[in-house]
């Protein structure tokens, strides 16, 4: 019997072993790579650039216009001013951006996107102004994901709990994170989700939420992470992915 379990002790560890040596963490470029040259944050050149940079992923910021549209942008307002959520989509897309691209909508955005495989889009719903708008947001963009083909080109993530459940209830098969930092790892099991999206700083207060999430079957992602020692930090313990400002950095490291 003590033999046995020896040579169940020790198979273990070979699985365990194997598995950490398989393990890949990979690149997210967060609002696409924009601090390149000619690029800026959530416009059509950075989700090309962060395509040309080798990234597995590019990350975007979803909003539901006054009308009931869908456009790409981080901020609840343009750059001119504009309030995102009281403003007509007609409006919004003059919108300049940095880069004087016009402010993109998601079906751009995704049909962009699509021609650009196997690279994913992790779309992250912005928290609306109410309870309602958060619904109508998840279920449009959801419906539009499915109407272009690309449920398995597409990740989810969201601050708002209502968001993230709402996603997981439209979309089951969908790989849905929760970005607020919170929630324990065995609350977001318990919740339905995929996955934790966390601030660099909430990761490194809860040294355990890796390992736990990684037992739990949950995804880890990091964000927004771009100097060296941090990215080191994050790929010794083995994340899933790394959001980050800096792609090409991150990748050179993964390479290493």
């Amino acid at each position: 019997m003590k033999g046995k379990l020896c040579m169940m002790a020790a198979l273990l560890l070979m699985v365990s072993q194997g598995i950490q040596a398989q393990h890949v963490t990979r690149a997210v470029a967060h609002r696409g790579y924009w601090t390149c040259e000619g690029s800026a944050q959530n416009s059509l050149t950075s989700l090309q650039k962060a395509y040309e940079a080798g990234c597995w992923g590019s990350e975007l910021d979803i909003w539901l216009t006054a009308d009931g549209e869908l456009v790409v942008n981080h901020d609840a307002h343009t750059l001119d001013g504009l309030v995102i959520e009281k403003t007509d989509s007609k409006q919004l897309l003059k919108s300049k951006l940095k880069n004087g691209e016009t402010l993109p909508s998601l079906e751009a955005y995704l049909d962009a996107g699509k021609l650009l495989t196997p690279m994913m889009l992790v779309l992250e719903l912005k928290t609306q102004s109410t309870p309602e708008r958060n619904i109508e947001l998840a279920r449009k963009v959801v419906d539009m994901v499915k109407d272009k083909g690309m449920e398995d080109q597409v990740e989810y993530i969201a601050f708002s709990n209502q968001v993230g459940t709402e996603l997981i209830r439209l979309a089951p098969e969908a790989k849905v994170a929760y970005l607020n930092g919170d929630k324990t790892p065995a609350e977001l099991k318990e919740l339905g989700y995929t996955g934790l999206d966390y601030e660099d700083r909430v990761l490194k207060a809860h040294e355990d939420w890796i390992d736990a999430a990684h037992l739990l079957g949950l995804t880890v992602n990091v964000w927004t992470v771009n100097d060296e020692d941090d990215l080191r930090y994050f790929i010794d313990r083995k994340a899933d992915y790394i959001t980050t400002n800096e792609p090409v950095l991150l990748l050179e490291l993964l390479k290493r």
